[in-house]
């Protein structure tokens, strides 16, 4: 009778792979803790996701002013949403950017 050992090899060293996602406004792929995640949610409310883990559609952006502002000019957060953003929540957005 032969005996079978398992070839696994375990590796406690083992890197864990960084998250990215894509600005919606400039197009580059970033670290996820270096966007920020705006979320629709079901009943339609848009919001700043400072957690990163709300339930609902999300949208992410670089932290700089530019991007806002070409998601605004793109209408970008529209097309994510699939509906109008208002002018108050860009405001808003911006001065939390800032």
């Amino acid at each position: 009778m032969t005996t079978v050992k398992s070839n696994l090899i375990t590796n406690g060293n083992k890197k864990a792979e960084k998250v990215t996602r894509k600005c919606v406004a400039c197009g580059s792929i970033r670290p996820k803790s270096e966007l920020v995640r705006i979320v629709r949610s079901r009943e339609g409310e848009i919001a700043v996701d400072l957690t990163g883990r709300a339930n609902g559609r999300g949208a992410y952006l670089c932290r700089t002013g530019e991007c806002l502002k070409k998601a605004v000019s793109s209408k970008a957060l529209n097309r994510s949403f699939k509906c109008e953003i208002d002018k108050d929540f860009i405001e808003s957005l911006f001065s939390e950017l800032m």
